[in-house]
């Protein structure tokens, strides 16, 4: 199975929370969108409370623009592909050059799209490209190590967003099984005293934001 350094196991964590965070942001951006577009203007407003982002925004035509293309918040969509293509590209020997590309795929869309006429069919192709670049994990990454922590960071990012969003239970029961299946084969350091806490207070039915602390201290880097 090999070895990953401390170092490179932080860039797949941080290349697979920020490549799910986009992905998961897109397709709550669209439903909001979606609410706005049918006479609800303060939809955007809830994503923002939701995702606890502070509303500098004022309106629903600049929370359009900004929250997808303002490369100075860190809350944007651009950022978080940003993020994910950095961490991308130092891992190219690991995650290999096809899975890069569709990382770059998805930041070139976006960076595109901001030049242009907002169209929903962008975004459906970043969300596209995201979903080929995972396909590309399974079948280009020879590490089940380096795949256990893409993976593991992918769940636990999800995990962390469906709480957020309020989900219902069976979707975020899936996510935590998933994450818990590839924390147990990654072999990375994690704090067992807050998988424990964050499991007890899932399992227990109890208030899971108040657990998202513990959910985001697992992994220790």
């Amino acid at each position: 199975m090999g070895i990953i350094s401390l170092e490179k196991s932080n860039h797949l964590y941080w290349l697979a929370r920020y490549s799910e965070r986009a992905f998961t942001t897109i397709k709550t951006f669209m439903d909001a969108y979606d609410r706005m577009l049918d006479a609800d203007p303060t939809a955007y407003q809830h994503v923002c409370a939701k995702l606890s982002i502070p509303d500098k925004y004022g309106s629903k035509e600049v929370f359009v623009v900004n929250y997808l293309f303002d490369e100075s918040d860190p809350h944007s969509v651009i950022s978080n592909l940003k993020c994910a293509c950095d961490n991308a590209m130092v891992m190219r020997d690991l995650i290999s050059s096809t899975s890069l590309s569709y990382v770059q795929l998805s930041l070139d869309t976006m960076i595109a799209a901001k030049h242009r006429d907002f169209c929903l069919l962008d975004l459906q192709e970043v969300l596209d490209n995201i979903y080929a670049f995972w396909g590309c994990v399974d079948d280009q990454v020879e590490s089940s190590a380096c795949r256990n922590i893409l993976k593991f960071g992918r769940y636990l990012e999800r995990l962390d967003l469906f709480i957020r969003l309020e989900y219902d239970r069976p979707a975020i029961i899936k996510a935590y099984d998933h994450m818990k299946y590839r924390l147990s084969r990654s072999n990375i350091a994690y704090s067992e005293l807050d998988f424990n806490l964050f499991s007890g207070t899932l399992l227990k039915g109890e208030d899971l934001n108040a657990a998202l602390w513990n959910l985001n201290n697992i992994y220790k880097d």
